[in-house]
């Protein structure tokens, strides 16, 4: 590997290696797969390299690596070569690139009957030929199976016989998946917010709907026993679901722009992305003005373009393909039945019906089978919006004899930076492989008020379209 300089910033490394599109046909056509360094800060205790994933699908290790002292501890930075890249198909690795006029022409994801639903099938088979035909044949191949290829791959060329790995959110599906293929290659593995690798539809959806609507109940119960919140005082819920209403018959504008109307799915979705952090004091504020965030509306900057991954490499690893509206018609009524407040899950829901009418996936989930990997570290918080407790008990049953499972008490997506137990407990299984007693939890910590995503050192996660948390154009 070729280092040199990274542009970002002076102090970190940055490289490419060229990996086959296809690991079918390793001599065929290449891609060259974007990385970056950061040297361990005390090399006489150095331990290895420890490889790094924000999640997504869609998130840049490149840009968690270059910021690396935001999330990881000192001791952590001080034993091993934090190693980010840019899985195939994001940011500077050959991102899928698609066509913005056809991106914004995306029709309503709650079809009404069966002739909206052929519409948005056939619009998603629009998009995904558009798409290719503007990312090239890697577009084929983004699944999570090709990256831990890739992985592997990068292991050898950084010269090491083992890696560790860390992986947040959509990155515990690339560990869990590289454990199970590459386990003999592995020191150390934390994969922190978990998904289930064998959830099928109906759960998946249920789960994450179920996790919203705790989630906004966390979010009434801290505006409760909070002074300093906006809504103090008032029975949040009810005003809340009132509030919706009005927006569902047109009486909720935009303070900044009133002549535009703000909707009841943006104010969910607004809400959704606060709880990540969790930023219950601005959604408070944000709520009590009706200065709700609107639906990022993506601007053309020098290119007719927007990269959009999420759903290109969620619909290639999970096989959710929902034959007609009255099925998804169920699925709604499922979801608004266990998140009544949150209208469901609008990343459950985005994530099946970006699907619809696509190819069956080449790395479809299944239950996890993982026979030669040390012991693995998993972290979970009880009331994290996207990746439900549920998912990590369920991924810790299937592989209990290989992994951990440590719960956090509190609130928020990604757990390692939370507390001193969160991360105490990470830090000394990272450095010494010591694993605490399964079952173990860490009691919640308030958040703070304010950006609470910005304090954990976390990148901003990627969703799938605008609106949802992270979107990334």
């Amino acid at each position: 590997m070729d280092w040199a300089a990274c542009p970002e910033r002076a102090d970190a490394e940055c490289a490419t290696v060229r990996m086959p599109i296809n690991w079918q046909k390793p001599r065929g056509e290449k891609f060259d797969l974007a990385v970056a360094r950061r040297k361990a800060t005390d090399p006489r205790k150095r331990i290895g390299v420890l490889v790094i994933n924000p999640g997504g699908p869609g998130g840049s290790g490149v840009d968690f690596a270059l910021g690396a002292e935001q999330f990881f501890s000192e001791e952590v930075r001080a034993r091993f070569d934090i190693i980010g890249f840019d899985p195939r198909g994001v940011a500077r690795s050959q991102p899928v690139k698609c066509s913005l006029d056809v991106v914004q022409r995306q029709p309503s994801l709650f079809p009404a009957n069966q002739r909206e639903f052929d519409a948005l099938a056939a619009y998603n088979r629009e998009l995904a030929a558009d798409c290719r035909a503007h990312t090239g044949p890697i577009f084929d191949y983004v699944d999570t199976k090709s990256v831990v290829r890739d992985i592997d791959a990068l292991r050898v060329a950084l010269g090491e016989r083992k890696i560790n790995y860390f992986g947040v959110s959509y990155g515990t599906r690339i560990g869990q998946q590289y454990a199970e293929e590459f386990g003999r290659n592995l020191r150390a593995m934390v994969i922190d917010s978990n998904m289930d690798p064998s959830a099928k539809i109906a759960q998946f959806g249920a789960t994450a709907a179920a996790t919203a609507e705790d989630s906004f109940t966390e979010f009434v119960r801290w505006c409760e026993r909070t002074t300093s919140c906006a809504l103090h005082g008032k029975d949040v819920a009810k005003w809340w679901d009132e509030l919706l209403l009005r927006a569902d018959r047109g009486e909720v504008h935009d303070p900044s722009e009133p002549s535009r109307v703000i909707t009841s799915q943006e104010i969910t979705n607004a809400a959704f992305g606060t709880f990540y952090g969790p930023d219950w004091a601005l959604l408070a504020s944000a709520l009590a003005s009706l200065d709700v965030p609107a639906t990022p509306r993506p601007a053309v900057v020098g290119t007719e373009y927007v990269e959009n991954p999420f759903t290109s490499v969620f619909c290639q690893d999970w096989d959710f393909r929902v034959r007609d509206h009255r099925e998804v018609a169920g699925l709604v009524a499922t979801a608004n039945r266990l998140a009544p407040h949150m209208r469901g899950s609008v990343l459950g829901h985005a994530t099946t019906i970006g699907c619809i009418g696509l190819p069956k996936p080449p790395n479809p989930q299944h239950r996890l089978n993982i026979t030669d990997a040390p012991k693995i570290l998993m972290l979970n918080a009880v009331h994290d919006p996207a990746t439900s407790i549920d998912w990590a008990v369920s991924a810790h049953r299937q592989s209990r004899d290989t992994t951990v499972l440590v719960t956090y008490e509190g609130w928020g997506h990604g757990v390692y930076p939370r507390s001193d137990c969160t991360k105490g407990i990470s830090d000394t299984y990272l450095t010494t492989l010591r694993t605490p007693r399964d079952g173990t939890r860490c009691a919640a910590v308030e958040p703070p008020v304010g950006p609470a995503i910005a304090s954990t050192g976390l990148p901003r996660p990627t969703g799938p379209f605008p609106g949802v948390p992270g979107w990334m154009k």
